[in-house]
Order: C-alpha cells, then sequence, then structure tokens
C-alpha cells in the first residue's frame, strides 16, 4: 500500500487525465486505497484551492480546479480588482484599481475597506453585497455619484477566494458599465419620448415639454425654445426652464420672456450667417470669463440689452451655452439652448440631438397638420360658399360631404351611411323617372374617366313635395371619389319656355315690321325716323331723292337739323315730338347742294307698348309758295297718335 501523505498527489495525477471529474469512490479504486481516507484528503485538497466538487445526482464528483496567477489576472484586465481577506482587509490591487481611485498601493493594501473611503465599493450597497457573500459568487450593479454631479455605474462581482495558506477571502472586480448604463437609458429615454410626442395632443405646450425633457438630459442645466416664423421672419421665446430661471428673468427683463420677439434676420446675415443645415447640430459657446467666439449678446441677436446679458449670465452662474436648430430637412422650426454652469457638461450629445430631431419631425407633422387643417376650412368655406349644390361621395358610393345649398336646394341632408342610389330612390316621385336615373347614373359612371364632366338634367321631388328642375354635373375624382354640383334651373327651365315663346311672337312681330319698312320704302312722301337724339337712324329713296343725297349712308347718322335752313326752329320741333305731340307745319329745307326748298313737315312720336317714346317719325312733301302772310302762320300742333312698334 502506498504511504498515507502520498495521497494527495496521486489524487491530482490521476484527476489530471479525468477531465470530466471522478466521485470518491473511483478515486479510492483508482488509487487502491481506502475510500475514508480519500475522501478525507479530498475535503483538505478542496478547502485548499486544489480541487473542485459538483453534485451529480447524490454523488460528489471531483476535478482538479482551475487556477490562474493572481499576478497575470491583475495585470492583463482592464477592470478594477481589489483582493481582500476574510475582515474586508485590502490585500491586493491592481494598477487599474489604483488610478481609477487615485490612490498609491502602499495607502490601500493592510487597511480595511471600511476605513479606506474609497469611491464605489466603500459605498453601504457595496460593502453589504460583500458581507453577505457566502459561498457562491455575487454580481451587483453598484451607481457612484461624484462631486461633479455626474453618475458612474460599475458591475461588482464578488467572487470567494482561498489563498495558498487556506484562508478564505474574496475578489472584488468591478466593470465600468457607465456607457452601457447610459445607451440604455437613453435609448429608452428616445423611446419614451418617441411615444410621447406621437401621442401628444396638438393642444398641449410641446415647448415646455422639450424644455423639461432637455433639463432630464441634462440635470442642473437651465434651458429655453425659440419657435421660428417663417413668414414673419422672426424668432419668440415659448419655453424656459430650469430652477427660479423664469421667475429671475422676468426680474431682469421686466416682463415675461414667454412670448418675447427676437428679431430673426440677423442670424442668416453677418456675423452669424447661419442656415438651417448648420443649425443642426449641437454647437458649445463659451461665454466667460471671456467668451470664445460670439458674445451672449450677440448670440440673443442683440435683442436684449448687453447689461441686461450680463446680469443673466451673473446671476445663474452661466459659463457655457450649448444650442441647436428644430430643423427637419431643409426647415428651420426653432432653436434650443441650455445654459451650463461650471463643472457641468453634455455627456451625451447624440441623445440631445436625436432628441431635438424628434421634436423637429414633432413640430413639421403639427405644422403640416394646421396647414391641412386650414386648406379643409378654406375648401369647405369654398363649398359652403358655393352658389352650387356640392356633394362628395366616396368610392363605395357613400355621401361624405354636402355643403349648405344641396341641404337648401332639396330640403333635406344625406347621411354618411347613405349610398348613392337611395338618394336617388328618395329624390325621384315615380318609380319610372327613379329608374332611368338609376341606369343614367350607372351608364355615365361605367363609361366615365376622372376629370371628365357628366352633365344631366333631371326632375326631381323635394322634402317639401314641391319639383324642381336639377342640373347635375359629376366628376370621377383620380382617387375615385365623385364631386358632383346641382343646380337648381327650375327658374332657368321656364325662362326658356317663355323666350322660345317670344322668340316665335318676335319673328310674327319682325315679319310685320318687315311689311311696314317696305311700304314705307315704297310709299312717294320723304320719310325719316329719328332717334331720341334727334339723330336720323333711316331714311326712305324718297326722302333722299327730295334732298339730292345719292346713298342712305350719307344721310343715316346725321342731325336732322342739318337739313333745314334754320336749325334751331326745326330743333324745337324735334324735341315738341319727342316729348310726345304731334307737330304740322311748313319749314325751308336745305338741299346737297344749297338750294332752298319748302316742304310740309308732319313730325309723329314713336311710343312703345309701355308708353315710353321712341323717337320719332318725320314725313316730309314739297310746300306751296305762299305770300308772307301764309309763310308766317302758325304750324298745327295736335294730340299723340302714336305708331306703335
Amino acid at each position: 500500500m502506498q504511504p498515507e501523505h502520498d495521497i494527495p498527489g496521486r489524487i491530482l495525477r490521476t484527476l489530471k487525465f479525468r477531465p470530466k471529474g471522478m466521485t470518491i469512490t473511483e478515486i479510492a479504486k483508482a488509487l487502491k486505497a481506502n475510500r475514508n481516507s480519500v475522501s478525507k484528503h479530498l475535503e483538505v485538497m478542496q478547502a485548499a484551492g486544489q480541487v473542485e466538487s459538483r453534485l451529480v445526482g447524490n454523488a460528489k464528483v471531483y476535478s482538479i480546479a482551475q487556477r490562474v496567477p493572481l499576478s497575470a489576472f491583475l495585470c492583463f484586465t482592464k477592470n478594477l480588482i481589489l483582493v481582500l481577506d476574510a475582515n474586508l482587509t485590502i490585500v491586493q490591487a491592481n494598477d487599474q484599481c489604483l488610478r481609477r481611485f487615485g490612490r498609491r498601493k502602499e495607502e490601500l493594501v493592510g487597511r480595511n475597506l471600511r476605513d479606506a473611503a474609497l469611491p464605489v465599493v466603500s459605498t453601504p450597497d457595496a460593502l453589504a453585497a460583500i458581507e453577505d457573500l457566502e459561498r457562491e459568487q455575487v454580481v451587483t450593479d453598484v451607481c457612484y455619484q461624484g462631486d461633479s454631479s455626474s453618475e458612474s455605474f460599475y458591475q461588482m462581482q464578488v467572487i470567494p477566494t482561498t489563498f495558498e495558506d487556506g484562508e478564505r477571502g474574496c475578489t472584488l472586480v468591478l466593470e465600468d458599465i457607465t456607457e452601457r448604463k447610459r445607451y440604455i437609458r437613453n435609448t429608452m429615454f428616445l423611446a419614451r419620448t418617441a411615444m410621447d410626442l406621437v401621442d401628444l395632443p396638438p393642444v398641449d405646450d410641446i415647448y415646455g415639454y422639450t424644455a423639461d425633457r432637455l433639463l432630464e438630459l441634462v440635470p442642473g442645466a437651465c434651458a429655453y425654445i425659440l419657435s421660428y416664423n417663417e413668414a414673419e421672419h422672426r424668432f419668440a421665446i415659448r419655453a424656459v426652464a430650469g430652477e427660479g430661471f423664469r421667475e429671475g428673468l422676468t426680474e431682469l427683463l421686466g416682463r415675461d420672456p414667454v412670448g418675447l420677439v427676437v428679431p430673426a434676420a440677423r442670424i442668416f446675415d453677418a456675423p452669424y450667417h447661419q442656415t438651417p443645415l448648420s443649425l443642426r447640430g449641437l454647437q458649445e459657446f463659451v461665454l466667460r470669463p471671456e467668451p470664445s467666439s460670439w458674445s451672449f449678446y450677440d448670440l440673443c441677436f442683440r435683442a436684449i440689452p448687453e447689461e441686461i446679458c450680463e446680469a443673466i449670465l451673473e446671476r445663474f452662474d452661466i459659463v457655457r451655452i450649448c444650442i441647436t436648430g428644430l430643423v427637419w430637412r431643409d426647415h428651420l422650426f426653432g432653436i434650443a439652448g441650455i445654459f451650463l454652469p461650471p463643472g457641468r457638461g453634455v455627456e451625451n450629445r447624440e441623445t440631445i440631438e436625436s432628441f431635438v430631431r424628434q421634436v423637429s419631425i414633432a413640430l413639421a407633422r403639427r405644422q403640416t397638420a394646421e396647414q391641412l387643417r386650414r386648406n379643409e376650412e378654406q375648401f369647405r368655406g369654398m363649398l359652403d360658399s358655393s352658389p352650387f349644390a356640392v356633394a362628395l361621395i366616396s368610392r363605395d358610393r357613400r355621401f361624405v360631404y354636402v355643403n349648405r345649398k344641396f341641404v337648401e336646394v332639396f330640403g333635406s341632408e344625406p347621411d354618411r351611411t347613405t349610398t348613392a342610389a337611395e338618394w336617388i330612390r328618395l329624390i325621384f316621385a315615380n318609380d319610372d323617372d327613379r329608374q332611368e336615373a338609376l341606369r343614367a347614373w350607372r351608364s355615365d359612371l361605367e363609361r366615365s374617366v376622372p376629370g371628365q364632366v357628366r352633365p344631366r338634367t333631371f326632375t326631381v321631388r323635394c322634402r317639401d313635395g314641391s319639383k324642381k328642375v336639377i342640373l347635375s354635373r359629376a366628376v370621377t375624382l383620380p382617387d375615385g371619389t365623385e364631386y358632383v354640383t346641382c343646380e337648381d334651373v327650375t327658374e332657368e327651365a321656364r325662362a326658356y319656355r317663355l323666350l322660345v315663346a317670344d322668340i316665335a311672337d318676335l319673328r310674327r312681330r319682325e315679319q310685320e315690321l318687315l311689311i311696314k319698312d317696305r311700304a314705307i320704302a315704297s310709299t312717294g312722301r320723304a320719310v325719316a325716323l329719328l332717334d331720341p337724339g334727334g339723330v336720323v337712324t333711316y331714311a326712305n329713296p324718297a326722302y333722299l331723292t327730295l334732298w339730292g343725297y345719292p346713298t342712305a349712308e350719307e344721310v343715316r347718322g346725321s342731325p336732322f337739323t342739318r337739313f333745314w335752313e334754320r336749325p334751331d326752329e326745326v330743333g324745337n320741333v324735334v324735341r315738341m315730338v319727342l316729348d310726345g305731340r304731334i307737330w304740322h307745319g311748313e319749314l325751308t329745307g336745305l338741299a346737297s347742294d344749297g338750294r332752298t326748298f319748302r316742304a310740309d313737315l308732319l313730325g309723329t312720336p314713336i311710343v312703345g307698348r309701355d308708353g315710353r317714346v321712341l323717337g320719332m317719325m318725320a314725313a316730309v312733301t314739297l310746300g306751296r309758295m305762299t305770300d308772307e302772310r301764309s309763310r308766317s302762320r302758325a304750324p298745327k300742333v295736335g294730340v299723340p297718335k302714336p305708331i306703335f312698334l
């Protein structure tokens, strides 16, 4: 039998070739040793960290412990490592740990962790996790907040450790997971704000929401939001956020800063020369003690007095400002600014820019929705003001809109469940008219193409039982919607019938006038027709012969007084006749060649059926040569016997 003291070495050599492990019985059988003796040696070896065991069913399976040299583990890992004994006394610390905590090894080794006051590991949460360590390792996340208010996150593993002398302790492995935590937190932030902005009602203050979320990303800062009105070329302060920030600005400015208008033209001119694209990223400017480029007065577009700008920086201890534009595509909707106190920085620029981009998209969507709303209001206002009845019918042939005139014309309004076929059945008085209208409507619809007007005239029955003649014009729009206008042409139809009758009457009267005209033209008496202004509009051949004019064109359009020796006297005659009286007497005519002759003139008013004088008819014959007494006799003026046309 092998010596008792050689059993540990033989066990290690046996397990070396059995990587899956062996039970106590298997090891005793392989060594040809007593089972109880092998069991006692395995317990000692496990306590010394030479072997490790695991349960498989009811049996313990032992294998060689995988051990890594502590020096190699300490030097080549990027994590922070502290080795503690059972009393939490620091035994070892790697270089990464010393650099992060800003300590020397001589200051740490031999000191108790509770008294060392190290960041992260000496906090109550970390100490509680270390003291609760039993046989299994503990993994927990630890948050540490430094003097600059910035948070750091570590994943701490507390690993049970057995030293060469068998004494137990633990090893602390700290992995810096700050970036991972920030990434998860920022991702959750952006997911939450994306949902908020989608669900944010149009009446809610999106600018105030934006300022509050910026302070959530940069705690301890102050923020402001400007809106930009492109039509009016101006900015306006829409929100300010920060502890006491709005109240302080109100005191310094002498008014509430929200609503303050800032000129916008300067941002696009010298010295700024900004564009929507240049404002998309987060820009940082140092304001104190000396401005890095532009002063706060310049960044306010010089709309706020310089001394007030300095007072704002002093009162709120502002040293830097970060500015970014609310830009979507090539449109500027505003500017967001973050004021930073000393020692405070922006750690998540990408998240801020992504959030501002979300807000910009939401503002663009709001602007588009508002424009669509205004366009719809204008469209509905235009349709409601239309002198024609208007209806919109969807692709499924249901009414989606009718204007006020439609209700006025038909006396009732179809609801959104009414189909076009049902409406046709409602407005036609009898089955024949109804079936004819349905056939015509379906036929037109099948043959129509988008944009083609389909006019139809129907006689419909209104709600009050009256009948109207309706001129319907239907057009199919590109999306399948039917645009239908209906015009009440009942009066026009009645007027058309009257017009046809009037035309027939006018033709009859035209025949009569033609007969009268031919009679006047063929008479031997010189006849001229005058308009109400005393101008000749017609002269028959006898008139032209008497005065010696070859064509009617030389006479037509001339004042009637032109053809007499004494125009003033003839003018009085014309006025008397146009006043409604008949005049008969002799006057001296003046021929085209200058000779004079005595003429007998009969002036008769031409009176319309309404009693209005339309003109004068002058009938002239050659007069007798008389003595002075006969020439001076008074003319005859009688009661009018009107000539009716």
